[in-house]
């Protein structure tokens, strides 16, 4: 994917542009085109992984009606940066509120997500008086690609875990001149977000999350434990809330759930053999993208089986994303991210190490289509200073 940028501004910040080329489109439906396919599941259901009917439908609408030119120009519609920290060149999109005294506001994303799910808040976080909402809530909004994601460059040497990331974050508002800001972040964000809010960098102010990236101790040993059978995670933390409501209960199953799923587990360990598949094949990175858990799976299915968008799923908004992590060839890079945050988290176990302690204030939201709900009890434990916590109806 071939970019446009010019002459670098204040702090080395370069105004950014996105032009893929048409070889480049015509040579990712060819590929689509020319899918060696698996032979279909011998059940009824995705306990195989993604069905072939849904597969298959995802490759015809990629081929046929897909449109990467408008997501391109949906991104180029907004004023796009690239700035290099630490030897990565970072990409980030910034959009500053009509509305004086706007709080600067920096968004992490997740996997397998990039900026684009995050389009769709511009306009009410950054003007919330033209969505109903007040002047006093409005935004600056900073939504940088994670290292290794997307228009940012990759890493080249190891070491790129969360807690870098949210370093490189804080020079990122700085170069920005904001002296006072908060963060948010959800899935692989939230653990870049936790990290600031650790970290505590001059200006940051507060956080919120909407995934609980850090867990209780006795949880969290029982995860990462030389030991990581789902019946032993079960024994272990269960015991930890065995007191607790039912909800806990649910969320410990929901979380074991995660950490012994296969895309977790995979890109923990071995994100090169991973990606060396993915490299090759769209239809297997999108198979490998859509395999990530039951409800956004059943969800996605669904609009490309029926046509129709549910939970905010459309089949445009599932292939803009994939097609962005074919293009700039981040399948492997963006894997690497688990293996760095897994090789931390057991470096810290195996010294005994506590994470930093958090003073600054934090603010958790618990979202219905979320892979688990947190339950508040464990936000309490590993944020002591929680101001805010809520349970919504809808969305994730």
């Amino acid at each position: 994917m071939s970019v446009t940028t010019e002459a670098s501004t204040a702090g080395g910040i370069r105004p950014f542009t996105i032009e893929t080329s048409a070889a480049e489109l015509e040579g990712l439906r060819r590929r689509i085109a020319e899918t060696r396919w698996p032979d279909k599941e011998l059940v009824d259901d995705r306990s195989q992984g993604v069905q072939s009917a849904t597969l298959r439908k995802v490759a015809d609408y990629w081929v046929s009606e897909h449109d990467w030119r408008t997501c391109e120009s949906k991104l180029n519609a907004l004023p796009q940066f690239k700035t290099a920290i630490d030897g990565v060149d970072v990409h980030f999109i910034h959009v500053k509120s009509p509305h004086e005294n706007a709080l600067p506001l920096i968004i992490t994303h997740g996997w397998p997500g990039s900026v684009i799910e995050l389009l769709e808040v511009l306009g009410p976080l950054t003007d919330p008086t033209a969505y109903g909402g007040r002047s006093e809530d409005a935004f600056d909004l900073v939504l940088p690609s994670l290292p290794g994601y997307g228009f940012s460059g990759h890493p080249t040497e190891v070491g790129w875990d969360a807690g870098r990331i949210a370093q490189a974050w804080a020079e990122l508002m700085k170069r920005l001149g904001y002296t006072r800001y908060v963060a948010q972040g959800g899935d692989q964000g939230a653990s870049v977000t936790d990290a600031m809010a650790r970290q505590a960098p001059d200006g940051l102010v507060g956080i919120h999350l909407n995934f609980l990236s850090s867990f209780p101790t006795e949880v969290l040993a029982a995860i990462f434990g030389g030991e990581i059978a789902q019946g032993l995670f079960k024994r272990v933390a269960i015991a930890v809330v065995a007191s607790r409501a039912e909800k806990e209960h649910a969320a410990l199953d929901a979380v074991a759930g995660i950490f012994m799923s296969g895309y977790i587990a995979e890109m923990n360990t071995r994100p090169q053999t991973l990606g060396a598949g993915l490299t090759d094949t769209p239809v297997g990175l999108a198979s490998w993208m859509l395999d990530h858990d039951a409800d956004s799976y059943e969800k996605m299915s669904r609009a490309f089986l029926d046509g129709q968008p549910s939970g905010g799923l459309t089949r445009d908004s599932v292939l803009d994303n994939i097609t962005l992590y074919w293009l700039t060839n981040t399948a492997t890079s963006s894997a690497r991210l688990y293996w760095e945050n897994a090789q931390s988290i057991n470096e810290a176990i195996a010294s005994g190490q506590k994470p930093p302690e958090l003073s600054l204030p934090v603010a958790f939201t618990v979202f219905p289509g979320e892979i688990f709900q947190a339950p508040r009890h464990w936000a309490e434990k590993v944020y002591p200073n929680l101001t805010y916590f809520n349970e919504v109806d809808n969305g994730r």
